[in-house]
């Protein structure tokens, strides 16, 4: 193949990774806006290179011309959990959406791989518009913690480095240390609804100062320029707490008095 071939035939994979980034990006802020807990901690994305497509047809005795149909992870995507229970909540979600197909899943936590790797893998058909119209591709999904996803970065830069041919005592310590990491994930699956507790307060506290200092911004316009001051320094106060209900009843007073300023301005 041509390497302007190759080049037009990866550019609907590019747009493809794209947009799936777009859109579980779009999850996590929904979820946020909402004051809800995204099982989605992050989202990252890539197109296989030129030499890895190459590489994994030459393994897999693939012929140029089944490329596409045979390397499914042309595209793929990589999510990121807090938690080993968010895994299957992202899956769950995936197979519910009515723009993404699942072909097939590999679940490589039940079925560990032997040298110690775990993740949650998904391969989807996606449809992106092109100048020729749409294409139908594969793209595939990892999904793993953060704990996960740092033992498997680290064993793929190790694999990369010895060709297949790992020494007895490294692939040893990777195995360990995956042990570690399968106890990381239950450790912190303990104390989970403690750190989700935490992080949605401080979600919650984030959009009420947000929505506070809005509506501030917004008195400057229509009232007294040192009442509005005075309500500045109040909040400020307020804030200096770190009491989240006292910042809350000062969000609904502000509310009434922002509604009050407005009857006024419209008169």
């Amino acid at each position: 193949m041509e390497i302007q071939l190759w080049r037009n035939m990866l550019c609907p994979y590019e747009l493809a990774v794209q947009e799936l980034i777009v859109k579980f990006e779009h999850l996590i802020e929904e979820h946020r806006q909402k004051d809800l807990y995204s099982p989605i901690e992050s989202v990252t994305g890539r197109v296989k290179s030129v030499s890895s497509i190459l590489e994994k047809m030459q393994r897999k005795h693939i012929p140029i011309e089944r490329m596409e149909e045979e390397v499914e992870d042309i595209a793929g995507v990589r999510i990121i959990c807090q938690f080993e229970e968010d895994i299957g909540k992202v899956a769950a979600l995936i197979k519910k959406r009515s723009d993404m197909t699942v072909k097939s899943e590999k679940d490589y936590l039940r079925h560990i791989k032997q040298s110690g790797y775990r993740s949650y893998h998904l391969i989807i058909y996606y449809t992106v518009e092109t100048t020729d119209g749409p294409k139908k591709l594969q793209a595939e999904i990892q999904i793993r913690t953060m704990a996960m996803n740092f033992w498997a970065t680290v064993e793929h830069s190790l694999q990369y480095k010895y060709k297949g041919d790992m020494p007895a005592h490294v692939a040893d310590r990777l195995i360990r240390s995956a042990d570690a990491i399968i106890a990381l994930d239950r450790e912190m699956s303990l104390v989970r609804s403690e750190i989700i507790d935490a992080q949605n307060s401080s979600t919650l506290q984030s959009n009420i100062v947000r929505d506070i200092l809005l509506c501030i911004e917004n008195l400057y316009k229509i009232s007294n320029k040192r009442e509005v001051m005075k309500i500045q320094d109040e909040f400020l106060r307020v804030f200096k707490t770190k009491d989240l209900r006292q910042l809350e009843r000062f969000h609904r007073q502000l509310d009434i008095i922002a509604e009050g300023y407005r009857a006024q301005a419209i008169r």
